[in-house]
């Protein structure tokens, strides 16, 4: 099932993943220490994200491709909840929030189409 690195999914949550790094790297560094779970569960959650979409490339059948763009997209969701934490507790500010939030939607509508369009084709193989 492999696909290009450069496919506009792999392009956006490689970015984001990196968004998410550096935003906890910042945090960790200038923000009370006692939040560091938070901290730490949104860096998981939001490269998993990449790291799926990655995986997704090298599945071993479509079944296999779906799946993982399923975990990815859980992933993304469990992000935007960690990120909602950190803006309510006060670690990120709401422009920050309102950025981050507005590039982990994006990815999880492409995600949405992607698993909409792979199924309807896994449909059609199976018929």
């Amino acid at each position: 099932m492999y696909e290009s690195n450069n496919s506009i999914l792999s392009i956006k949550s490689d970015a984001f993943s990196t968004r998410i790094v550096r935003m906890v790297n910042y945090l960790n560094k200038n923000c009370d220490k006692i939040m560091s779970p938070l901290f730490n569960q949104v860096l998981r959650s939001g490269t998993s994200i990449a790291a799926n979409i990655g995986e997704s490339q090298f599945a071993q059948s479509r079944a296999d491709f779906i799946n993982k763009l399923h975990i990815a997209t859980k992933e993304a969701n469990e992000t935007r909840k960690w990120l909602l934490m950190l803006f309510n507790g006060g670690c990120i500010t709401k422009q920050q929030f309102e950025s981050m939030d507005a590039d982990c939607n994006e990815i999880i509508a492409i995600l949405v189409a992607s698993l909409k369009t792979s199924k309807t084709n896994l449909e059609q193989v199976v018929k």
